[in-house]
């Protein structure tokens, strides 16, 4: 009887571990995961509107990002520069796609008489202008700075000509410190970014002679 009943608290015991690993049964203590997401700048900063000519076709993106920003996680740095993966505040979306989507937010307000789409659109789009944008890199310190640095193009998707090639570097400390924090500044330093993007289209738009004549070479996006 004894053997019996020592092997069945076996059997229980091993079934119990099996659903704990295949995730069935939770510790009680385990915290939850906090999602954020970007979103569109406070009214003042977003109001900021620039005149270009109306049913102008805007296409948005690709926006790449380094590939150790490829993950859900939020990744911050330590003041030695470790990287850090936080496992229980992550990302709501791709980070590239949400810098996507936020662009293309931001520009739809700041530039109220354009069109604009998500890349990659429909080819039956007449797509003038391409913005494709490169985060060479994003450092950020809860308890100090958000370090963002951009290259973007502004591509004549009609003529294949590079417009504008542009590099911006922006630092916003992070309020409040924490994860939060994190998303609310990065969002606002992507207000900034396309705050710069709309101006730039509104002048090749309204100032044919500022246009570039380069054939467009972008590495990794052809």
């Amino acid at each position: 009887m004894k053997r019996i009943i020592i092997n069945s608290c076996k059997v229980v015991s091993g079934v119990c571990f099996a659903l704990i690993l295949s995730g069935c049964l939770s510790i009680k203590n385990s915290p939850t995961p906090r999602f954020y997401v970007l979103s569109t700048e406070d009214e003042n900063q977003a109001s900021k509107k620039v005149n270009i000519i109306s049913e102008v076709f805007i296409g948005v993106g690709p926006v790449k990002i380094p590939e150790y920003l490829e993950r859900p996680q939020m990744v911050t740095q330590s003041k030695e520069k470790i990287l850090k993966f936080a496992q229980f505040d992550r990302w709501g979306e791709s980070l590239d796609l949400g810098l996507t989507r936020l662009i293309r937010e931001n520009l739809t307000i700041m530039l109220p008489g354009a069109k604009l789409a998500l890349y990659p659109w429909n080819i039956t789009i007449p797509i003038k202008y391409q913005v494709v944008v490169e985060i060479v890199q994003l450092d950020s310190e809860l308890d100090k700075d958000l370090l963002f640095v951009a290259q973007w193009l502004i591509i004549d998707t009609q003529n294949f000509k590079t417009m504008i090639m542009k590099r911006s570097e922006f630092r916003q400390p992070i309020i409040p410190q924490n994860y939060s924090g994190l998303a609310k500044t990065l969002s606002t330093v992507c207000g900034l970014l396309s705050s710069e993007i709309a101006e730039a289209l509104a002048t090749i738009e309204t100032h044919p002679e500022t246009k570039k004549d380069a054939r467009v070479v972008i590495p990794g996006y052809n």
